[in-house]
């Protein structure tokens, strides 16, 4: 069991370290892209044996499939400069997937404002 629990904590490092670093991109590379501008990433998650990471990210940016098809495109990109950032011998494939929590929460908190406006009439 402690070898799995090692695993599981390497894999969270390794997750975190390379949002971390994709943000650094982002910022420091992208940051006159329009479509990139409002990107936050929220999370990571390590899959694979460490061979995969997904990124979850938040845009400010209504169009969010535009968005998704730009952080498509650069994906490669930004793979090829966190190489170079890391102090790695292996470099883990990425991939940018949106998360609509705040947008969930958001609507959420409409309903029940809605269901607190109905009770008090």
């Amino acid at each position: 069991m402690e070898k799995k629990h090692n695993n599981s904590n390497r894999a969270a490092r390794v997750a975190s370290k390379v949002q971390t670093l994709v943000a650094e991109i982002l910022r420091d590379d992208f940051s006159d892209d329009e479509l990139l501008r409002g990107v936050s990433l929220v999370g990571a998650v390590a899959h694979g044996g460490l061979q995969f990471v997904r990124l979850f990210y938040y845009s400010h940016n209504a169009d969010i499939d535009a968005v998704q098809h730009r952080l498509d495109n650069i994906t490669k990109t930004v793979r090829y400069t966190l190489a170079a950032r890391m102090n790695q011998k292996y470099v883990p494939e990425i991939r940018f997937e949106y998360d609509d929590t705040l947008d969930t929460a958001a609507r959420l908190d409409k309903i029940f404002e809605n269901l607190d406006k109905n009770q008090s009439e």
